[in-house]
């Protein structure tokens, strides 16, 4: 017999949550979402909801593990790394103005979401606002390669290689499934070190360095 992590109470709530969630985005066309909570400290799942259920379109996809694009939720790694390798910090000034990268098959132009330009911002308000152009520059910063292999030690896999996605992996371009990347994020909590998601009750926890603690400290306190 097998005793899961899941919480009941919490289930419900997750449940009812999404559904509530997802009534109120209807006009906007958002017909599915999903939700995954671990607990930061074990990584022992608490409530896992792949589907709105009978909202849904597809109700018998497992949204935590279907292959997504995160987009932005990669970005609080991406600034950790930099603020690691000592190219920026929290204060630093970062442009966020038009942007033409040259690469193998041409320019690379990022714009950000509303199509325009704040100027000269600070990293922590680059990354509060989720602007797309500084994190692009951030990557140039940080390099293709070096960023692709820490999302791996983060546990975030992907098929192609860095060279592939280019620097729209600043903005999230490779598929990964939820529950990796909420997993990920565990690591921010715990100071850097990574575990894998903990399935049952009573399992032994297992950290790995996988994010200099410094920089996960600071990246978690931009996020608050």
């Amino acid at each position: 017999m097998v005793r899961t992590t899941i919480s009941a109470p919490l289930q419900r709530f997750a449940v009812d949550a999404l559904r509530q969630h997802l009534r109120e985005l209807h006009t906007s066309n958002v017909q599915d979402g999903a939700v995954l909570v671990l607990d930061n400290a074990s990584g022992q799942v608490l409530a896992w909801v792949g589907s709105s259920g009978e909202l849904s379109q597809a109700d018998q996809v497992d949204a935590v593990l279907a292959p997504r694009q995160p987009g932005s939720t990669l970005k609080p790694f991406l600034y950790g790394q930099a603020i690691a390798q000592h190219k920026l910090t929290a204060a630093s000034l970062i442009e966020d103005s038009p942007a033409r990268i040259p690469t193998t098959s041409g320019l690379y132009i990022p714009q950000n979401y509303d199509r325009s330009f704040k100027g000269w911002v600070s990293v922590r308000t680059a990354l509060g606002a989720s602007l797309n152009v500084p994190a692009v520059r951030a990557l140039v910063m940080v390099g293709v390669d070096d960023f692709f292999d820490q999302l791996n030690r983060l546990g975030m896999p992907m098929r192609e290689s860095g060279s592939y996605f280019g620097y729209s992996l600043a903005l999230g371009s490779p598929e990964i499934p939820l529950l990796q990347l909420t997993n990920g994020y565990r690591a921010l909590a715990n100071g850097g070190r990574y575990s894998p998601v903990q399935y049952a009750a009573g399992q032994k926890i297992s950290y790995q360095a996988a994010m200099d603690a410094g920089a996960a400290f600071i990246v978690g306190d931009m996020l608050a």
